[in-house]
C-alpha cells in the first residue's frame, strides 16, 4: 500500500495542545505540538489494531505521513 497523508489540526486549549485528524474521529493532547502529534499517531496505531480485528484494511502507521495545520 502506498503512503497516505492524513491531515491534522493542532490548537492550544489552556496549557495543552490538542491534535486531531481531519479524516478520522481521533484526537489527542500534549504539552507541546510535537507531543500532541506523537500521541495522536499512537492513538491511530491503537485504532488501526482494532479495525484489523474487524477485518478492515487500513494503512499501517509507517505508511502514514501527517500534514499539520496550526490554528
Amino acid at each position: 500500500m502506498k503512503k497516505q497523508t492524513l491531515h491534522t489540526i493542532v490548537w492550544k486549549e489552556n496549557k495543552l495542545f490538542i491534535a486531531r485528524f481531519v479524516e478520522f474521529e481521533l484526537a489527542s493532547q500534549g504539552k507541546t505540538k510535537e507531543e500532541a502529534i506523537t500521541n495522536l499517531k499512537e492513538a491511530l496505531t491503537l485504532y488501526l489494531e482494532d479495525e484489523k480485528v474487524a477485518g478492515l484494511r487500513f494503512p499501517s502507521v509507517e505508511e502514514v505521513t501527517t500534514q499539520t495545520i496550526s490554528i
